[in-house]
């Protein structure tokens, strides 16, 4: 043999060499990442290959899988009142991915789950039959606040404050996830994202907000933790108007004629008195009441429920002057309606919080467990006497004060209205807030809840609180208690 063909041998062993050893590689390291990847078309015909499991509200199906014509994807997801509990099971799209429940238990919903195998299916690979996720929505509740609501852009939530389970959580404008669940729904897909008042976000648990006066909850609370008053009785040294720290600027009453000099927290919760809270905060100072802003769940940066919420904000490094607006709920303080319900829920339960959370169980295709979501996670916020006392004003807040479109008959209910300026010097309508807590004096039964009207099409004057975000609350809090 001469040199050359030698040579060329050699040369040529060498490559089928690097064939075999590139495709072990590929076959035995590669594999599992090449399957799993997003853009593995398999992996997609897979998933819809068969009916999804379901998102459950009291015991019936939300959900649904509708079978498709001519696509190589044989089921798509559907939606039974899609509207009504968007902002609680998102959307599952087979162009679009999926979110919220839809999304966190895709797994399970699609059969691939681990825990749905038993070992037999492990080493045959045996496709095995979804499961289904358990909320813990209430179907009377979720609906009050969805007719409520109406045409309103807003949201609202609604906590078990004993147990911390979500029994309502509402996004309008909302969608139907049915519209974009398939590959040909681009043209609604383009709309939903195109449209100014946002759809697809769930402003329960993704916008927070300038919270406006339901915050002076939270500055109530650190008075009284910190003994900067005993007492929502004893009288504040509080001037009206209050000047903010180091400037000119009055911070002045919405009603000039309210008895919001030196009143007390009780007189000045009932009247919403800015000039008692702004002075409050900053005698405070921005530790203090941070540090019970925190306590109630204000700078979290992951609170999932199991749907991650955005981080309700208490501001730092201000000065006293700003220091004094975050006691009005102003400056950079934001909250989303999950976490104002947080706070009335707290407050509610004397002064423990319970881990709000919307689902209960997830199990397999025969109703088996497979994880279960045990209530009852408590924190101490405040302590048992600053609650009692809160709810004791919050009361004297729907039946003598700002907030007495929230009453309910044979109920106790308290609350706090919040009407927050929204835009450079209040330029744009501002947002109607209302928290709140109501318990059924015959049953027991409890429950808080939490709204915001950010846009009603009022008026700027006409926007109220009471006028348009207790009305929901009552609605809400009147289901939660005939549970």
């Amino acid at each position: 043999m001469n040199k050359t063909i030698r040579r060329a041998s050699v040369f040529l062993l060498l490559l089928v060499l690097a064939l075999l050893g590139r495709a072990t590689w590929v076959q035995a390291y590669q594999a599992k990442a090449l399957a799993d990847d997003d853009h593995n078309r398999r992996n997609t015909i897979a998933q819809y290959a068969r009916p999804l499991g379901d998102i459950i509200v009291a015991g019936s199906p939300v959900t649904g899988s509708k079978r498709t014509e001519g696509s190589d994807l044989a089921y798509k997801r559907s939606y039974k009142q899609g509207d009504l509990y968007a902002a609680v099971t998102g959307y599952g799209s087979q162009a679009y991915g999926s979110t919220q429940l839809e999304g966190i238990y895709s797994q399970v919903l699609d059969g691939t789950d681990n825990r749905l195998k038993n070992p037999l299916d492990v080493v045959t690979g045996k496709k095995t039959a979804p499961g289904s996720v358990v909320t813990t929505i209430d179907p009377d509740v979720q609906k009050a606040a969805y007719d409520a609501l109406g045409d309103d852009k807003g949201a609202a939530v609604a906590i078990d404050p004993k147990s911390g389970q979500i029994l309502g959580m509402v996004s309008s404008p909302s969608y139907d996830p049915s519209d974009i669940s398939g590959t040909a729904d681009g043209d609604t897909w383009k709309k939903l994202l195109a449209d100014p008042d946002k759809p697809l976000v769930n402003r329960a648990l993704r916008q927070p907000l300038a919270p406006g006066s339901t915050f002076k909850l939270v500055v109530a609370s650190a008075a009284l933790e910190d003994g900067l008053y005993r007492s929502v009785d004893e009288a504040t040294k509080s001037p009206m108007p209050y000047t903010l720290p180091g400037t000119r600027t009055p911070l002045r009453n919405e009603s000039a004629s309210a008895p919001c000099e030196n009143a007390t927290l009780r007189v000045a919760l009932q009247y919403s008195c800015n000039n008692v809270f702004g002075k409050v905060a900053a005698d405070l100072g921005q530790d203090k009441v941070r540090a019970m802003a925190e306590k109630f769940g204000f700078n979290t940066e992951k609170l999932d429920v199991p749907v991650r919420a955005a981080k309700s904000l208490y501001p730092s490094g201000m000065d006293d002057a700003q220091t004094a607006l975050t006691g009005i709920g102003q400056f950079e303080v934001t909250a989303t309606p999950l976490q104002m319900a947080m706070v009335s829920a707290a407050l509610a339960n004397g002064g423990e919080l319970a881990a709000p959370h919307m689902v209960a169980k997830v199990t397999d295709s025969t109703g088996g467990t497979l994880e279960d979501f045990a209530d009852g996670d408590m924190k101490r916020v405040v302590s048992s006497s600053t609650a009692e006392q809160l709810r004791s004003a919050m009361v004297t807040v729907v039946e003598q004060g700002t907030g007495t479109n929230a009453r309910i008959g044979g109920a106790e209910v308290g609350g706090k209205t919040g009407t927050a300026e929204n835009g450079v010097g209040n330029s744009n309508t501002p947002y109607a807030w209302f928290t709140s807590y109501a318990k059924d004096r015959s049953s027991g039964q409890e429950v808080a809840v939490a709204v915001i009207v950010e846009d009603s099409g009022s008026a700027a004057s006409e926007v109220s609180g009471n006028g348009l975000a207790a009305p929901i609350a009552q609605k809400m809090m009147k289901a939660a208690l005939q549970r």
